[in-house]
């Protein structure tokens, strides 16, 4: 694959992290980015992320052996429409990394009479930076990258394009379109419409409770961590992913009609085996593997209310090369220990912090 071009549309942090990974592994390749973000484009080249910069669409896809559509999911449909009228090279492949899959290989079906073949993907992987400068090639590594071809398209393109993204170190996976959306809405969309709706409610209780926002602060606050995604990328998908996500309401109003109902009998016995199901259901779901929402590979830290102990702490990690992409306190008061949430770029990163903090005689711990 030496010498070929990859043409990526869109550098965000997937589009920046899939050129990363692209050219890491083919680093004959060259890779040319476009994006209505003039200052995404001058970072991506700044930082290597692409080669080249491709002043339109259209002469970006000419003479690309992989396009990839690196877009939110209605830019996605809308720039199938535009490229099918480009001059494509003859057996190119065109990919996607859309969070929803029916409609938009449906849409896609459209190239056939181009000779090139359209496959869906989408790399279950994020961060919660944005952004180009924030791409990693490793972004995807060990995640589940789901590829969804159409029910014609040729096994040896389906092969051709994981050799291309290989350097990814994903888990490919192959599904239909509708399987694909399916399975995300029950364990992604869904979700996020229930953090969302949850904000939604304290939000509305706050004007009479002004203190809720005060307590709402800690547990709360990062049972709905994922409430705080693209409201475009969600108003997109929801109308994209619409039937799977109405069928889930319906299924959860049932659920919590049957909750409703073992309190209201104040039936102790249902109650708590209504919590153990839960309890045993989540504990055995798998902790190392990165799935449709990005994991969150907190560690906590019980400080003493010391000037200076936060340097300390980021200091120890410095030295050992760990980088913290974020850091919160939620507590801490005079005379109190408070606690530090150091947020890290994976579970091997917060295992080191573990053992470094813990050999400096700190008090550190995961969540479960």
């Amino acid at each position: 694959m030496d010498n070929r071009k990859v043409f990526i549309i869109g550098l965000g942090l997937i589009g920046g992290s899939i050129a990363l990974a692209i050219k890491q592994e083919h680093q004959n390749c060259q890779v040319y980015g476009y994006d209505i973000n003039q200052n995404q484009l001058k970072v991506a080249k700044s930082l290597r992320v692409i080669d080249e910069v491709a002043d339109t669409i259209e002469t970006g896809v000419k003479d690309a052996d992989l396009i990839i559509v690196a877009t939110p999911v209605s830019k996605t449909e809308e720039l199938i429409l535009e490229l099918v009228n480009y001059d494509l090279k003859p057996s190119a492949i065109i990919t996607d990394v859309g969070s929803t899959k029916e409609k938009i290989v449906n849409k896609a079906k459209l190239f056939a009479e181009k000779d090139v073949t359209f496959i869906g993907g989408h790399p279950m992987a994020g961060s919660h930076k944005t952004g180009v400068e924030a791409a990693k090639s490793h972004l995807f590594e060990n995640a589940f990258y789901i590829l969804t071809p159409a029910s014609e398209t040729e096994m040896n393109k389906i092969i051709h394009l994981q050799n291309w993204l290989k350097g990814t170190k994903a888990k490919f996976i192959e599904m239909s379109p509708e399987q694909h959306d399916k399975l995300a809405g029950v364990i992604s969309h869904f979700p996020h419409l229930i953090a969302a709706s949850l904000v939604h409610q304290v939000s509305k209780l706050e004007k009479e409770e002004p203190m809720l926002l005060q307590l709402a602060a800690g547990g709360f606050r990062d049972i709905t961590r994922i409430a705080s995604a693209s409201p475009v990328m969600w108003r997109d998908i929801l109308v994209h992913n619409k039937q799977t996500v109405l069928s889930l309401l319906t299924n959860w109003q049932t659920e919590m009609e049957r909750v409703k109902g073992i309190i209201e009998t104040a039936d102790e016995k249902d109650i708590y085996q209504y919590f153990e199901t839960a309890k045993k259901f989540r504990d055995g779901l798998p902790t190392r593997q990165k799935g449709a929402i990005p994991s969150f590979y907190d560690l906590f830290v019980d400080v003493p209310d010391h000037p200076g102990v936060i340097s300390d702490v980021t200091g120890i990690l410095a030295k050992e090369g760990i980088s913290i992409t974020n850091i919160r306190i939620l507590e801490t008061r005079e005379d109190i220990m408070g606690v530090l949430r150091l947020s890290l770029r994976s579970d091997q990163d917060r295992d080191r912090a573990l053992a470094c903090l813990t050999n400096n005689l700190y008090e550190a711990y995961i969540s479960s």
